[in-house]
C-alpha cells in the first residue's frame, strides 16, 4: 500500500510533484515565520519581518538580475545571488533608517523598509518588462511552491538546518535582547554579536526561502505573534513554534490556493497576503495608540 511504484501515474505524480511541494511550503513556511520572529525581537518592532524590511525585495530584485544576465547560473548560485539580494536589501533599510535625524528607530525603519521594498520590487518589474521576461517570472513575483523538485528540497533543507541551529543557539541571549538593549548589556550580553548573528540567520533563512517560493509576503508577520501569544515570550519556545506554526500555515494556504479555480494555479502569496494584509492594518492600529 505505501511501497513506491514509478511505472503507476498515481504513485510518479505523488511522489515527483506533490510530496516535494508539500514538503518545500513546510520549509519555506518554517524560513520565513522564524526570519520573522528574530527580527521583531532584534528591531524591537512589531511590524518587522522579511516581506516588509527589503530582505523579499532585495533578493526578489538579485535574483531576477542574475536570471536575466547569467541564466545558466544553477541553483547555487541562484541561492547565493538571493543572500546578496536579502544582504543589500536589509542594509539599505538600516542605512537609510540610521541616517535620519534622531537616529534608528522601529518607526523609521518601517518607514524605511516599505520605501526600499516598493523601489526595489519596481525596479524587478522594470528589469523583467525591458528584457521580456514578465511572463516566465510572473508566477514567481507573486509568490508560490508549483514546479518543485527533490533537488530543492535537499538543497534548501541544508539551509534550514543551518538557519534553525543557529537560530536555537542564539534564542537565549534573543530572549535577554528583547528585554531592551541597556538591560541586555548590564546582564553582560554582548549585544552586537547577538545582532550580528541574528542578522546572519535571517539572511539565510528569507534568502533561501525567496530562492525557492518567491517573495511571499507577511507570513513572517503574522505568524511569530501567533506564536508569542500561545507560548510566551521565551524565544527557546517561540523559534520551534513559530517554524511548526509557520509550515502549517503555508502548507494549509497552498492548498487552498490549489481549491480557488482549479485546475488552475493561485499563486500562494496571494492566499497569505488576503491574511496578512488585515493583521497588518491591525497591528499599526493597535501600535498607533499605544503611542
Amino acid at each position: 500500500m505505501f511501497t513506491y511504484n514509478p511505472e503507476l501515474t498515481d504513485h510518479l505524480i505523488i511522489h515527483e510533484v506533490r510530496l516535494p511541494r508539500v514538503v518545500i511550503g513546510a520549509m519555506i513556511g518554517a524560513c520565513f515565520a522564524v526570519a520573522g520572529a528574530i527580527m521583531q525581537d532584534m528591531t524591537r518592532n512589531p511590524l518587522a519581518s522579511p516581506s516588509l524590511m527589503g530582505l523579499n525585495a532585495g533578493a526578489e530584485f538579485v535574483l531576477v538580475l542574475a536570471l536575466v544576465f547569467i541564466p545558466w547560473i544553477g541553483f547555487n548560485g541562484l541561492i547565493m545571488a538571493s543572500f546578496a539580494g536579502a544582504t543589500l536589501g536589509a542594509g539599505l533599510v538600516y542605512g537609510i533608517g540610521s541616517l535620519s535625524r534622531g537616529g534608528l528607530t522601529p518607526v523609521k525603519l518601517g518607514l524605511a523598509g516599505v520605501a526600499v521594498s516598493s523601489l526595489l520590487a519596481a525596479l524587478s518589474s522594470g528589469v523583467t518588462i525591458y528584457y521580456d521576461m514578465a511572463q516566465d517570472l510572473l508566477f514567481f513575483f507573486a509568490g508560490g511552491v508549483a514546479g518543485t523538485t527533490w533537488e530543492q528540497v535537499r538543497l534548501l533543507l541544508s539551509w534550514l538546518a543551518i538557519g534553525f541551529t543557529g537560530a536555537m543557539f542564539l534564542s537565549p541571549s534573543i530572549t535577554v535582547l528583547s528585554l531592551g538593549d541597556e538591560v541586555a548589556k548590564g546582564l553582560g550580553q554582548r549585544t552586537a554579536l547577538v545582532k550580528t548573528g541574528g542578522s546572519v540567520i535571517v539572511v539565510l533563512l528569507a534568502g533561501s526561502a525567496v530562492w525557492v517560493g518567491g517573495p511571499i509576503g507577511f507570513l513572517g508577520l503574522v505568524v511569530p505573534h501567533i506564536t508569542r501569544f500561545l507560548v510566551g515570550l521565551d524565544y527557546r519556545w517561540i523559534i520551534p513554534c513559530s517554524a511548526m506554526l509557520g509550515a502549517l500555515t503555508l502548507v494549509l494556504a497552498d492548498l487552498g490556493a490549489r481549491m480557488v479555480n482549479p485546475p488552475y494555479e493561485t499563486p500562494v502569496g496571494v492566499i497569505t497576503a488576503l491574511i496578512g494584509v488585515p493583521f497588518f492594518l491591525y497591528l499599526a492600529r493597535r501600535d498607533t495608540r499605544g503611542m
